[in-house]
């Protein structure tokens, strides 16, 4: 893949690009705290509204299928209206579900109803800080911000898992609910403000439409993203079944998401020094990251350690990268393209936990990892598809953009 033909926005019309990031990060992670709140106090969440580790899976599985939803209009409203408007609508709606999580779940299907509307506001606030990103900061530093938008993500989990001890633990999950909503809205001033001249172009839609290789790519993302999200969900299960520790288990688990974090920045940082080819280099990471996979088939602690690092480091280190990849490509309108993509991300993480669970307790773990490291191989094989598409369009967008320039002239 190639980035000839790309225009943006000129440097000098960006502002503040660092401020525009950290509004990108905090936006991301104020409106995906629900769902990582809901995770965090799942014991003590259980064992008053009545629900089993399985009802709690089935809960963050229809969080991600309404995320997966809302992220096609997500993000024609974010082209329609601009990612300040949409982001702090985001916002607002994550901060209103929380609380209204404090006050209203007092059984386990009003939960899913509110959890299932916080996903709303993780399509509106993910689409919005992707276009923000694209709007405030230079093309040559691209790449990082991208990179450490989704390296943020995990941040909700710490979060998360801190109300534990600080809030849930002392004065109940309800209070926990409460001060994250707060938390949540405090981030609205650092949403940057509307960039002038940015109104909806007429050839927004267009630019952004679901092409052959937009969808080739999302599918790919929902293959990869269903394997990957294995990793969090059923690792330290897996270990213990295996004759590990829990310990050991849950201290490979927090590697896995350092690294993960670490990686996500990494790619980002090299995509910047790249001129082309991000799609391709996803696919190679998958290839990697499918090899990491199938380690955690086997038993002992090597293959685990290994399995982890592989996995999480490059298995799962990716949607920052393609997200930078399909800006690139559509500059015009980057949250209507990031839309689509990010919908097979969302698809993933619902499907993940729904196929992959079933598997392990009727086939054991090591089929489970077998066939998810499968279908990462299979997502890589799709990814590469998906960057000659991608290639090809950009270059028959090239030739339509010279050729209305001569016609002009």
């Amino acid at each position: 893949m190639t980035d000839t033909a790309l225009t943006s926005a000129p440097d000098a019309a960006r502002a503040r690009p660092i401020r525009a990031s950290a509004g990108a990060v905090l936006t991301t992670v104020a409106c995906v705290l629900p769902v990582f709140l809901l995770g965090g106090l799942a014991v003590q969440m259980g064992a008053d509204l009545g629900f089993s580790p399985a009802g709690l899976g089935l809960a963050v599985a229809v969080y991600f299928g309404v995320s997966a939803l809302a992220s096609v209009p997500s993000g024609r409203l974010v082209e329609r209206y601009g990612p300040t408007v949409v982001a702090r609508c985001g916002i607002v709606l994550a901060a209103g579900s929380m609380l209204a999580v404090a006050v209203l779940a007092r059984s386990y299907p009003v939960l899913v109803g509110l959890l299932a509307l916080s996903a709303t506001a993780n399509a509106l606030g993910q689409l919005a800080s992707n276009a923000a990103l694209a709007q405030h900061v230079p093309t040559r530093r691209q790449g990082l911000s991208f990179g450490v938008k989704q390296a943020a993500i995990p941040v909700s989990t710490l979060l998360a898992g801190a109300a534990v001890p600080t809030i849930a633990l002392t004065a109940g999950w309800r209070w926990a609910f409460v001060v994250a909503a707060g938390a949540a809205l405090t981030t609205l001033p650092a949403v940057p403000r509307q960039l002038a001249g940015r109104a909806r172009r007429a050839g927004a839609t267009r630019a952004g439409r679901a092409t052959v290789a937009l969808v080739v790519v999302g599918v790919a993302a929902t293959l990869a993203a269903a394997a990957a999200n294995a990793l969090g969900t059923f690792l330290v299960d897996s270990a213990a079944a295996r004759g590990l520790s829990p310990g050991v288990a849950g201290l490979t688990l927090t590697l896995g998401s350092a690294v993960c974090v670490a990686a996500r920045v990494g790619a980002g940082w090299l995509a910047d020094r790249r001129t082309g080819g991000h799609v391709a280099l996803i696919a190679a990471m998958l290839v990697v990251g499918a090899g990491g996979l199938g380690l955690l088939a086997l038993t002992g602690v090597v293959p685990l350690v290994a399995g982890v690092v592989l996995g999480f480091g490059l298995g799962w280190a990716w949607p920052g990268l393609m997200n930078f990849a399909v800006v690139r490509l559509h500059p015009q309108a980057p949250a209507a393209a990031t839309s689509i993509t990010q919908t097979g991300v969302y698809a993933g993480g619902c499907l993940g936990p729904l196929s992959l669970g079933p598997l392990a307790a009727h086939l054991g773990y090591p089929t489970m990892w077998t066939t998810a490291a499968v279908s990462m191989l299979l997502a890589a094989a799709l990814m590469l598809v998906g960057s000659r598409l991608l290639t090809r369009t950009a270059a028959g967008a090239g030739r339509a953009g010279d050729q209305l320039v001569r016609s002009a002239m």
